[in-house]
């Protein structure tokens, strides 16, 4: 367990994990794709890539762009590992809600002891999974996958379970609640409609399931384990 001192900081951790979130997603990672998920200009974007690689946590892989190293892969999973644990003990203990917590773990994972996560972890009982369904990374840097589908991947006749909210943006998190479409529901799709159209998906019990016309954004932030 690393001390407070030996910590990298805070914009470091902030491009591990970032680089991290867009090879979860199977998106590249290039100073241009850095620069938008993190809002920076692709200047600043390039500049801390060479610092990274210099610090042995990313390679320039040619023809693939940049990629983690074993450290830097370890690093991201520490810092998503506070991230992911504080977001679930303010929806958990504090009742926050689920569009509400990304900003305040962005906040607070820099500044929190090694220790009040792993008390926070055996608080919460040691979860795998965040409010969003994202995998929370173990102490030692293991992480429990699931074999997943993005929804706008499923042909019509499919039945599922939502298992993970891929967007952090709070609009979006909200859209869904106020529809009542959350992680565990039984999700069957309908019918996907041409053009570009929406994705219609029933949602919930099948007895009770309630019809939805779902748009590109949503259909590619959810993520379904297939029944």
């Amino acid at each position: 367990m690393e001390d407070m001192a030996d910590r990298r900081s805070s914009s470091i951790e902030d491009y591990m994990r970032a680089i991290y979130g867009l090879v979860e997603r199977g998106e590249p990672v290039t100073n241009t794709s850095l620069a938008a998920r993190l809002e920076v200009s692709p200047s600043s974007a390039s500049g801390m890539v060479t610092k990274l690689s210099q610090q042995g946590l990313v390679a320039h892989v040619p023809y693939r762009g940049i990629e983690l190293t074993p450290d830097g892969r370890q690093l991201a999973r520490s810092v998503l590992r506070r991230h992911r644990l504080i977001e679930s003990y303010l929806v958990s203990e504090l009742g926050y809600t689920w569009d509400e917590v990304h900003s305040e773990a962005d906040l607070l994972e820099h500044v929190v002891s090694d220790l009040l996560v792993e008390r926070i972890a055996a608080k919460l009982g040691n979860p795998v999974r965040d409010p969003h369904g994202d995998p929370i990374p173990a102490v030692d840097g293991s992480v429990e996958e699931l074999s997943t589908r993005l929804l706008d991947d499923l042909p019509a006749g499919s039945i599922g379970e939502i298992v993970r909210v891929w967007d952090t943006d709070p609009d979006l998190l909200r859209y869904l609640a106020d529809r009542c479409i959350t992680l565990g529901d039984r999700i069957e799709v309908v019918e996907r409609q041409p053009f570009g159209g929406p994705v219609v998906v029933k949602v919930g019990p099948a007895a009770e399931a309630a019809t939805h016309a779902l748009g590109t954004e949503i259909a590619q932030a959810l993520s379904v384990t297939l029944r």
